[in-house]
């Protein structure tokens, strides 16, 4: 699916939130528990880091905090929105939705809200479908969250999926503006692949003894992701009729620095204008992209009429990227200070 947003009625971006864990999990913590170490985990994925949530914690309430944050930009308190979309794969429970424990912890009490689950594609699915309800004049204010909890469903035996993961969400807001915000979308999925990336015994299909953790294929998860990075982020650019010269900010979904390095040479993008904090992060799945957004927007790079290309890929498999028009000046929040004892690593460059 691809295509171009709708010149007659604008949609943009107007505020923006992130919130991670405090808990900060490193490589020398991780290989006290499973065969690895910290040499190991950098030159294969480059994720120093990764937050980890609270046993207390569930996905709305790591959800809450960026989104109150994104609503403050607006000036908002939460009840005058009217969607409320989280893009997720590990909700609070099956039901009732996070999306409408988060409406009600947020005031939001005439927003239709749901759940969309698109694995680490999730945040750009739900930003699309968001737009079209704003750009057709069903909704006014949207609120759209990404965010997961893949330390729930992780088997912490397993190194080659434990080392990957963390923690976070962020959420942003979508309104009608004069300007120009987005410009094109496109989407896509390859069911023939999501045995590649999947949580058997998670639903209501019969696996004999499904233990219920992450399995993934990484092999063939990194031969299409590599791939798909870059297709969709050329394909939604020549929908517009832009190149890759245009782009000013490139948030790819923050998986592994290796497949990010890949995705921007390939592209020819120059690093200084790629986004990477999945050293500190990991791959936060859903949460990915709008923590990238949030820490390109504390240092300051996304200023008005910068061109953003977000593209993200995940389980399904599924893939999606946004190319957007940055339009509003958001007043953001002081940098998150560094765990004691280590730098905050920058986010842009290559290979680590």
């Amino acid at each position: 699916m691809i295509g171009d947003a709708r010149s007659d009625l604008p949609v943009t971006i107007t505020g923006l939130g992130a919130y991670a864990p405090e808990r900060v999990l490193t490589n020398d913590e991780l290989s006290q528990m499973v065969d690895t170490s910290d040499e190991w985990i950098m030159e294969r994925t480059g994720i120093r880091e990764r937050r980890i949530a609270a046993d207390s914690q569930a996905l709305s309430d790591l959800s809450l905090p960026g989104a109150r944050q994104a609503l403050e930009q607006v000036g908002s308190d939460g009840s005058d929105v009217d969607l409320l979309v989280v893009a997720t794969v590990t909700p609070d429970m099956m039901f009732p939705s996070t999306s409408a424990i988060l409406a009600n912890e947020l005031g939001a009490k005439d927003a239709a809200a749901y759940d969309l689950s698109a694995g680490c594609t999730g945040f750009m699915y739900a930003v699309v479908q968001a737009y079209g309800m704003v750009a057709a004049g069903l909704s006014r204010r949207a609120l759209v969250v990404g965010g997961d909890v893949l330390s729930r469903i992780l088997d912490w035996t397993d190194r080659s999926t434990l080392v990957l993961f963390g923690d976070g969400a962020g959420a942003v807001v979508l309104e009608p503006s004069e300007e120009a915000g987005f410009l094109a979308f496109e989407l896509g999925a390859d069911g023939a692949g999501g045995e590649h990336l999947w949580l058997p015994g998670s639903g209501s299909r019969k696996f004999e003894d499904p233990d219920k953790f992450v399995k993934m294929n990484g092999r063939e998860v990194f031969k299409f992701a590599t791939r798909v990075l870059v297709s969709s982020a050329e394909d939604v650019l020549a929908r517009y009729g832009a190149t890759v010269d245009d782009v000013d900010v490139y948030i790819p979904h923050q998986a592994n620095v290796r497949i990010i390095d890949h995705a921007t040479k390939r592209l020819g993008i120059p690093s200084d204008r790629v986004v990477i904090n999945v050293d500190r992060y990991g791959n936060t799945s859903s949460g990915s992209i709008p923590l990238a957004l949030a820490d390109a927007q504390a240092e300051g790079r996304l200023r008005p009429g910068s061109l953003v290309l977000m593209t993200g890929m995940g389980a399904g498999l599924t893939w999606g990227s946004a190319l957007m028009r940055w339009t509003q000046r958001l007043e953001a929040p002081p940098a998150e200070p560094a765990p004691p004892g280590q730098a905050r690593a920058k986010t842009t460059g290559g290979s680590a």
